[in-house]
């Protein structure tokens, strides 16, 4: 039987991002969330002849493994998963997965753009959905699919965490969070967006019926537990399953007037709101407003983020070999500052060949010399970055009618002291960096609060801000230099 906790109880979070995934276990109790990995693998894309695809089945086996690997070590009360968000599976009438799911940068999506914008313009999609103008939408990637013989066998759509709860537990629900990034979700409504979803000629059926963080989303199946060694009737708890959803409900913001950059191979820089912000100005400025727990909207943009330096040193390792992070973050804080700068929304910095000539080639567009040495690129990337929170904050700021006094950054990108450092520098505001594993501590939260471990959203934070670990930086140097770099950014 299930685990039924009185003080504490361990939690199982399977957390997937773009180039890994982890199954943490979570151990939960009124002064207590400390973390343990279980397994880490790989997450790497398959290049089939029609496209780039995720390999789901793959993720799916090591998923199994990670909780097999819990199992062992104890007693689990629940199980939640999350991940990217847009990317989704097919299913036939039978519940069968009709092919491997598209991986976002495949690159399919731009005709069917046009497509979808001829027969619903970008300002009716924004005023239903609120959501960023991105190539890889959902509603953008369904588009390019239906042309495949696969559409009309097709009855239901399963985002990517949705789909793997189905397969642990046989059952079919969407996760608000996720559902939210779709385009075809009612931002205002807080549901599937019916108009939406008829005028682009999409079956409602498809669609399954949605569910809120901390919602039960089934039990595991026989055959699940027996190779887990969980026991049989352990639960699959819905969390925030965007990823960037389960991350905003860790900030340990303990006051108002927080900002927030859920940083990693993105970067997610927004506001928590209590309601959408869909003006014309929010469009234009491209803007998305995306659930969080408890109803609440995570208004923010999308800022490529890691993923430039991960790239840049990809492209070293092909040429010979590259120098380890350390060492070249220790190079970039020497490297002369404001060398070179990059948009780093450039949609050419999506899926390069070689992200340093892709660089290179852009800098070249605009004048701009390339760096010197690796150091030199790292800190284009870091400061380029930087500017881009500083300039993304300032703009949800001014179209939410809100005053910012902290940024909080989180994930992985928090532990990127220059970077963090320099966030604060070029924003003149104070940055509380951690934690590093915000995404697996609001996975496990949300499964907590369902048990009664902890209370609401600011009683999830309260618990974040006094168990993990957080460093503070306050604005140093001269602010008017990240002035003159940010007017010279937007001539180029």
């Amino acid at each position: 039987m299930p685990v039924t906790p009185h003080h504490d109880a361990v939690f199982a979070a399977v957390d997937l991002g773009a180039t890994s995934g982890r199954v943490i276990t979570g151990l939960v109790g009124p002064e207590r969330l400390t973390l343990t990995e279980a397994h880490r693998f790989a997450n790497v894309p398959v290049r089939l002849p029609d496209g780039l695809r995720w390999d789901v089945l793959g993720l799916y086996r090591e998923m199994l493994d990670g909780l097999r690997t819990a199992a062992r070590r104890g007693a689990v009360a629940s199980v939640g998963i999350d991940s990217w968000a847009v990317d989704y599976g097919l299913l036939d009438a039978d519940g069968a997965l009709l092919g491997l799911p598209f991986h976002y940068r495949d690159g399919r999506s731009p005709g069917a753009v046009e497509r979808v914008l001829a027969v619903c313009g970008a300002r009716q999609l924004y005023e239903v959905s609120g959501v960023q103008h991105l190539a890889f939408n959902t509603v953008f990637q369904l588009a390019a699919h239906r042309a495949g013989a696969q559409w009309s066998t097709a009855r239901t759509m399963l985002m990517i965490p949705d789909l793997l709860t189905y397969w642990l537990t046989g059952s079919v629900g969407a996760e608000i969070t996720n559902a939210s990034t779709t385009g075809l979700f009612d931002a205002s409504a807080g549901d599937w967006s019916e108009a939406l979803i008829g005028h682009l000629g999409l079956e409602r059926s498809w669609f399954p019926p949605l569910r809120e963080p901390g919602d039960p989303a089934g039990t595991l199946l026989p055959h699940v537990a027996a190779y887990t060694g969980l026991p049989a009737g352990t639960p699959v708890t819905a969390v925030a399953s965007h990823d960037t959803a389960s991350a905003v409900a860790a900030v340990p913001a303990t006051g108002p007037g927080f900002a927030y950059v859920s940083c990693g191979t993105w970067s997610l820089a927004g506001l928590e709101l209590s309601d959408p912000v869909l003006t014309e100005a929010s469009r234009t400025a491209n803007f998305t407003n995306e659930r969080g727990v408890d109803g609440t909207v995570r208004y923010l943009r999308n800022i490529m983020g890691l993923w430039l330096l991960e790239e840049c040193r990809r492209s070293w390792e092909r040429r010979g070999g590259a120098p380890g992070l350390g060492e070249l973050l220790t190079a970039a804080a020497r490297a002369r500052p404001f060398a070179a700068l990059i948009d780093p929304d450039d949609e050419a910095f999506l899926a390069p060949d070689d992200m340093v000539s892709c660089i290179d080639d852009r800098l070249a567009a605009s004048g701009q010399a390339p760096p010197d040495g690796p150091g030199g690129y790292v800190r284009c990337v870091l400061e380029s970055l930087a500017l881009a929170h500083r300039r993304t904050l300032r703009e949800a700021a001014g179209l939410a009618g809100r005053e910012v006094t902290r940024i909080h950054i989180v994930g992985g990108g928090s532990r990127n002291e220059l970077l963090c450092q320099w966030t604060a520098d070029a924003s003149g505001l104070p940055v509380t960096a951690g934690p590093a594993e915000a995404t697996a501590l609001g996975n496990i939260l949300a499964q907590a609060r369902a048990r009664g471990l902890v209370g609401g959203l600011t009683s999830m934070r309260q618990l974040v801000a006094r168990t993990q670990e957080l460093r503070h930086y306050t604005p140093q140097g001269n602010e008017r230099s990240w002035d003159r770099a940010a007017a010279r950014l937007r001539r180029s």
